[in-house]
């Protein structure tokens, strides 16, 4: 056996041999088998109390276990709302955090970044997550190494009942093993990712969501046995057959043949001496509303149980319109929040830092994996606000705005094509917008009297904007430097704004207006001249 001097968050040496193969495998004849008997066929309220009290009194859950997985089976409202709390975690992406700007931990955030985007990585969070009916979800890592790193080769789901708890602290797992049937083998480091969900404080078997709906559950199972056995008694009219005093008994048995036959077939034939009668049964509706209004109640229960809410699943119930409906059709938002902190919290310990251990050893600081939601943001709100602030010294990380939009870091070579600001359209007005005093004047076309003269204006008056813009930048500075909000900066330019020296850009302008009224007249003379010699 290789130990190797990594060891794990227990202070476990790391078992090399182990790492690439299968550990926790079914069995044929053993402790570890594939299937199980049924335990909820003739489940009653006291047996299924006496499975929930075994569950915390022994260290094999094994019964508990069974019932839960038979209780998404046999349920399809308490199926459909575990599959949508399921799915809402599955729905948000992970994201990995460096642990510093350093080139080494940049470089293995990235590692981490690869590892999160394996097909066995992203299949492995929707059965960590079966965790939430049954208390605990169990995966085995197989590693590969065929190309000389670490990484994982598949994630292989475990059974639940494949695991019992520790004797003493009824908290860890231990694996089922025939070398200790009764007390069961400790989990090799590194090979298994263990997903607790803390749905509440205690115990990780007494957190499953199996058990906070189990009597709501066996409830409503009472509850279809008699609508449906209502159903079966009045839901089709009495049948009376009427036979004379001279029938045989070969006669009464035809007869009754006939009876029983008419309920499925909807037709029988007897002999014209027998008589049979249909008799309806009075309005019984008032009984089936109370079956149905039992249901929705008991689904309701389950629905605030498991996604925190009934306008998903039960908005026939509650009122609300389609529209309004569309709206909830999700978990709450704090309950896929704290399942999504607790997966990652999963993910960072058992998976991340074997990784990260294995390919570049023991590190001070882990990358972070995060799973939530990000914050809906006004998109079109920051981009106004981006040209306005911009513009006038505020200053911001490209890369920052770029994640904010989803933008992708512009790729470096001749062949990329990127999007350019469009090229400026002469107005015959003074354009105001900031350029870069190093970038060369762009010279006017030729034979356009108007551009030129525009052009030489844009440069004449950039002298007189510069002055103004320096002491406006100076202000925004002293604003920002001081903690000062965007109303502070605009009272403070509306105060500064009778001592800005405008008189040079006046002049400017003046110019301007002169200069493109003989250019003005000239055109007029030129379209003249020619008419004339036409």
């Amino acid at each position: 056996m290789a130990l190797s001097k990594l060891v794990d968050r227990f202070g476990q040496p790391i078992e090399y041999d182990v790492l690439d193969e299968r550990i926790a495998e079914p069995q044929l004849v053993g402790v570890r088998q594939a299937w199980h008997q049924a335990v909820t066929g003739d489940l009653t309220p006291e047996r299924m109390a006496a499975i929930l009290e075994s569950s915390m009194d022994t260290i094999d859950p094994r019964q508990y276990l069974y019932m839960a997985e038979e209780m998404e089976e046999k349920e399809t409202h308490y199926f459909a709302v575990l599959a949508q709390r399921k799915l809402a975690v599955e729905s948000v992406d992970a994201k990995v955090e460096a642990a510093s700007d350093s080139t080494q931990d940049v470089r293995i955030a990235d590692a981490v970044r690869d590892l999160f985007e394996l097909d066995c990585v992203v299949g492995s969070r929707f059965d960590l997550l079966d965790g939430l009916g049954k208390s605990f979800g169990v995966s085995e890592i197989v590693w590969d190494t065929s190309e000389s790193q670490w990484q994982p080769k598949t994630i292989v789901r475990c059974e639940p009942s494949w695991f019992l708890f520790d004797l003493i602290d009824r908290s860890t797992l231990r694996l089922r093993d025939m070398a200790d049937p009764a007390l069961g083998a400790p989990l090799k480091p590194f090979k298994f990712i263990v997903h607790k969900p803390r749905l509440k404080s205690g115990l990780p078997i007494r957190n499953g969501l199996a058990r906070i709906v189990a009597f709501v559950w066996i409830a409503k199972q009472y509850m279809l046995k008699d609508w449906l056995a209502f159903a079966e008694v009045f839901g089709m009219p009495i049948r009376i057959g009427r036979y004379g005093g001279s029938a045989t008994p070969q006669d009464v048995a035809v007869l009754r043949r006939a009876v029983a036959n008419i309920g499925s077939d909807a037709a029988c034939v007897i002999p014209e001496s027998m008589k049979l009668e249909l008799v309806q049964v009075g309005n019984v509706s008032g009984a089936a509303d109370l079956f149905e209004r039992g249901c929705k109640y008991l689904d309701e229960q389950i629905s605030k149980a498991v996604v925190g809410q009934t306008s998903s699943a039960d908005h026939h119930s509650s009122g609300l319109g389609s529209r309004n409906a569309d709206v909830h059709n999700q978990v709450r938002g704090d309950i896929r929040d704290a399942d999504c902190l607790a997966l990652a919290n999963t993910y960072n310990r058992d998976l991340v830092r074997p990784f990260v251990d294995l390919n570049f050893g023991p590190q001070r600081r882990y990358p972070t994996v995060h799973i939530r939601k990000p914050k809906a943001r006004d998109l079109s709100m920051i981009a106004d606000s981006l040209a306005k602030l911009v513009p006038v010294g505020l200053r911001v990380e490209a890369s920052e705005v770029r994640d904010m939009f989803g933008f992708s870091e512009p790729a470096q070579g001749k062949t990329v094509e990127l999007l350019q600001p469009p090229p400026a359209v002469a107005t015959g007005k003074v354009a105001l917008n900031r350029r870069d005093p190093a970038a060369p004047a762009t010279p006017a076309q030729a034979g356009s009297v108007v551009d030129g003269q525009v052009d030489l204006m844009s440069r004449q008056a950039d002298k007189a904007i510069d002055g103004m813009y320096a002491v406006i930048r100076d202000k925004l500075d002293a604003v920002i430097d001081n903690g000062g909000s965007l109303q502070d900066f605009r009272d403070q330019i509306m105060d500064l704004y009778p001592r800005l020296n405008a008189a040079q850009f006046a002049n400017v302008m003046q110019m301007g207006f002169a200069a493109a009224t003989l250019a003005g007249r000239y055109e007029v003379l030129e379209e003249s001249d020619g008419e004339a010699e036409g």
